[in-house]
């Protein structure tokens, strides 16, 4: 499974509008403008986070985006859940049923196998990880990487731009 980057422009979305500290929605123009992106590419990756519950957005000339709950109630799973939805990643095909094992009888094959089960594992694994990293921990953590992120953000959003 690859990632798309939908799931960093979003989570990157969610923090900036946490750093911006503003109560009126943010125009998806002037979120892009931020990365570089255009306005409708970035629209895109933002309406699944509306219909997950985390932003909300409104139309119209003063419309936009902003967050529906604190960044601490916030996971990355939460948002990569509402950019590539809940499908799993590793699709078992039971390979093992063809070839070789093609004549062998169905109960053979009842238990999984134990590649499925690995996979399916691992991928609990790290789903679990992903639900046990706020955004909150990660704001926390990039501020403590540049600790005038929050300013710096801030004062460019404060300039006039789309």
């Amino acid at each position: 499974m690859k990632i798309s980057e939908g799931v960093e422009w979003a989570a990157h979305c969610c923090l900036l509008l946490d750093w911006m500290g503003v109560d009126e929605p943010v125009s998806t123009a002037r979120l892009a403008a931020g990365y570089g992106l255009p306005p409708a590419y970035l629209n895109k990756q933002l309406q699944p986070l509306v219909k997950a519950g985390i932003l909300t957005s409104t139309a119209g000339k003063k419309g936009g985006f902003r967050l529906a709950k604190s960044l601490k109630d916030i996971t990355l799973m939460d948002v990569l859940t509402a950019i590539e939805g809940p499908a799993e990643a590793f699709q078992c095909k039971e390979i093992r049923q063809h070839g070789v094992w093609g004549d062998e009888p169905a109960s053979v094959f009842r238990a999984p196998c134990a590649i499925d089960t690995a996979m399916r594992g691992a991928e609990l694994e790290w789903r679990r990880a992903l639900a046990a990293q706020s955004l909150a921990a990660i704001q926390q953590n990039a501020e403590l990487q540049a600790p005038r992120l929050r300013a710096q953000v801030q004062d460019w959003y404060r300039e006039p731009r789309p």
